[in-house]
C-alpha cells in the first residue's frame, strides 16, 4: 500500500521503497516553473519524471524537426488529421503562453534543466499524443468526428480573455480535455481515454521509474487520478496499441456501398431507366458537391477542387480508398510545400489565418474537409435517391 503525506511542496507518496513526490503544474504558468525547480533542488531525487512523450520531448529539443515533414508520406500513412490535431493543440497552448509571456510546456523544460544540472535521471512518463489521438479518432463514430475536429477549429479563437488567473484555474483540467469538453458531453468514452487511461500510464511509468526518490512534473489536473491508480499494476504495452476495429465497423465500410450499389439496380428494374438515371445523378451530384465545399473550405487549388469532386463518388463506393487522401496529394502536387513554408510552420500555426495561409497546413485541411464533405453527401445523397426510387 501506499501512503500519502501532504507535508511541503508537492504530495509524497511512499510505495515500497520508493518516495514519490508529485508536483502538479499548470501547463503554461510562471508561477508553476518557479515550484517545479524549487522541488526538485529541494529533494535532489534520483530520477525527474517528466508529463512528456518522446514526440513531446523531441520538439523542445530539436526546434527545427518541421524541416524534416513529408507530407505526402503524412497522407499516405493516414496521419493528416492526427497531425493537424497537433499542430491546433500546439497552436492553443503557444498562444496562451504568448499572451502571458511564458512558453508552453516551460514548466517541463525547467524540470529537464534541473535535473540534467543535478545529475537525475529524466523519465518520459506521458504516453505518446500520437497515441492517444489515435485512440480517440478510432473510438469516435462519424458525427463525433465532425464534432472533435470543428471543436479543434474553435480552440483557435478565442485566447484574448484567457488571463493568468483562468491560466491557474486550468491546473484543474487536462489541456485536451479542456478544448474537447463539448465533445465528452456527447462521447463519455473520451475520458476515459484522453484522462484515465492516462493516468494510469503515468502513474505506472512513475513507480517504475528508476531509483528510490522520484519527483514527477504532471498536469495537476491528472494527480488525483495518478494518486489513485498507484496500487494498480497496469499493463503499459496494453495501453500503447491501438485498439482493433469492431467487426460491425469494418462491415459498415463495406454496407453502404453495398446498400448504394444495390439501391441503384433495384431503381433500374423498379423504377426503369428514368429513375436509375435520377439515383446516379444524385449519387454523384451530391457526393461531388460536398466534396469540392470540403476542399473550397480548405482553399484548396482549382485543381484539387476538381479532383476532390471527381473523385468522391468513386472513393465513397471503395472503403479502401478516401476522396481527401487524392485531393491532399494533388494539393501537395500543385501546391508543393517550400523549405520556408515548414519553417513558418511554428508562426503560421498561431493563428486561422496562417494555417489556412501555409502550404503544409493547408494540405492537411484539404485532406480532412474533403474527407468530411464526402462523407456528410454520403447521408445526403440516400434519402434523395430513395425519393427519386419513390418518384
Amino acid at each position: 500500500m501506499n501512503t500519502i503525506a501532504e507535508n511541503g511542496p508537492g504530495n509524497k507518496i511512499y510505495i515500497d521503497d520508493k518516495e514519490i513526490i508529485l508536483v502538479g503544474t499548470a501547463h503554461v504558468s510562471k508561477e508553476s516553473v518557479d515550484l517545479v525547480e524549487s522541488v526538485i533542488n529541494e529533494h535532489k531525487p534520483d530520477t525527474v519524471c517528466v508529463e512528456l512523450c518522446p514526440s513531446r520531448f523531441q520538439s523542445i529539443k530539436k526546434k527545427d524537426q518541421w524541416l524534416e515533414m513529408n507530407i505526402i508520406k503524412v497522407i499516405k500513412e493516414k496521419k493528416s488529421f492526427l497531425l493537424l490535431s497537433n499542430l491546433m493543440l500546439a497552436s492553443f497552448q503557444k498562444r496562451i503562453g504568448d499572451k502571458l509571456g511564458v512558453k508552453p510546456g516551460e514548466e517541463m523544460i525547467k524540470a529537464i534543466e534541473v535535473a540534467e544540472a543535478s545529475g537525475a535521471e529524466i523519465c518520459l512518463a506521458d504516453r505518446d499524443i500520437t497515441i492517444t489521438l489515435s485512440r480517440t479518432w478510432r473510438s469516435t463514430g462519424f458525427w463525433s468526428k465532425i464534432k472533435l475536429v470543428f471543436q479543434l477549429v474553435l480552440s483557435m479563437g478565442g485566447v484574448e480573455e484567457i488571463d493568468e488567473k483562468a491560466i491557474e484555474e486550468m491546473k484543474q483540467t487536462d489541456m485536451l480535455e479542456s478544448i474537447l469538453l463539448e465533445v465528452e458531453k456527447s462521447h463519455p468514452v473520451l475520458r476515459k481515454i484522453l484522462i484515465d487511461e492516462r493516468d494510469r500510464y503515468l502513474a505506472q511509468k512513475i513507480k517504475t521509474a528508476p531509483g528510490r526518490k522520484i519527483v514527477a512534473i504532471v498536469g495537476a489536473g491528472h494527480e488525483p487520478g495518478i494518486r489513485r491508480y498507484m496500487n494498480d499494476d497496469t499493463d503499459i504495452a496494453a495501453l500503447e496499441t491501438l485498439p482493433p476495429k469492431g467487426r460491425f465497423s469494418g462491415l459498415f465500410k463495406w454496407l453502404i456501398p453495398a446498400v448504394i450499389l444495390c439501391l441503384i439496380v433495384f431503381g433500374f428494374f423498379q423504377g426503369g431507366v428514368d429513375a436509375g438515371k435520377d439515383m446516379i445523378i444524385w449519387w454523384v451530384g451530391v457526393n461531388a458537391l460536398f466534396a469540392g465545399i470540403g476542399a473550397i473550405a480548405a482553399f484548396a487549388h482549382p485543381l484539387t477542387i476538381l479532383s476532390a469532386v471527381c473523385a468522391a463518388p468513386l472513393t465513397s463506393l471503395n472503403p479502401m480508398i478516401a476522396a481527401g487522401w487524392v485531393s491532399g496529394l494533388v494539393e501537395a502536387v500543385t501546391r508543393k510545400p517550400k523549405v520556408r513554408d515548414l519553417q513558418a510552420l511554428p508562426e503560421d500555426i498561431m493563428s486561422v489565418r496562417g494555417f489556412w495561409r501555409n502550404k503544409a497546413t493547408r494540405i492537411l485541411l484539404v485532406v480532412v474537409f474533403t474527407n468530411l464533405g464526402s462523407g456528410i453527401g454520403t447521408f445526403v445523397a440516400l434519402p434523395l435517391m430513395m425519393k427519386a426510387l419513390g418518384g
